[in-house]
């Protein structure tokens, strides 16, 4: 049975550095970001460079169509890859979605990248991709804690992986959690 792992953590903690280092090693990516994008494409929607289009366009797809509508919107996607390969989700979020799919894949992992709060949003102020202030990104914080419950899976994950340190680090317990799991 291939593995199926969903990387989670808040905004600038490192989560794409295990994403990218799992996609080098063979496994497939499902990105719950890239629904909005192909969504908000086929709707004619232009991208904003504050995120707020995505972030309306976001709320409306999660009032029409549940709080766990990217999980159900993936899942097809997530069945297909699966069949002949691990399977890294990137951009989980929240309870509703982890939910969801517990229910359809028993096999799915949480690992969670955690960083200290003044090194993520040092991170974050810096970053090449949508950059925020300290404002900006504690707003962000907040909002995603309260309105995506995005705390949950970070809780409740199998794994984690302090990311306070150099990549090398983190991918070092990457691996040691891959072999814990039987890779």
């Amino acid at each position: 049975m291939n593995k199926l792992i969903a990387v989670v953590g808040m905004s600038g903690t490192g989560k794409s550095i295990i994403t990218e280092y799992l996609e080098e090693q063979g496994w497939v990516k499902c990105y719950f970001g890239g629904i909005t994008y192909k969504l908000m494409k086929e709707a004619g929607i232009e991208r904003t460079e504050d995120g707020k289009s995505e972030k309306e366009f976001r709320e409306k797809l999660r009032a029409e169509h549940g709080p766990e509508c990217y999980a159900k919107f993936l899942d097809p996607e997530i069945k297909e890859a699966l069949k002949e390969h691990d399977v890294v989700l990137d951009g989980l979020y929240s309870w509703y979605e982890y939910k969801y799919l517990i229910e359809r894949y028993p096999e799915l992992k949480l690992v969670c990248v955690v960083t200290d709060k003044e090194v993520r949003y040092k991170r974050v102020s810096e970053r090449k991709d949508r950059p925020f202030d300290r404002e900006a990104i504690e707003y962000r914080d907040i909002s995603e804690i309260e309105n995506l419950y995005k705390g949950g899976p970070i809780a409740f994950a199998d794994y984690f992986i302090l990311n306070n340190g150099s990549q090398e680090e983190s991918i070092e317990r990457l691996q040691e959690i891959l072999k814990q799991m039987g890779e």
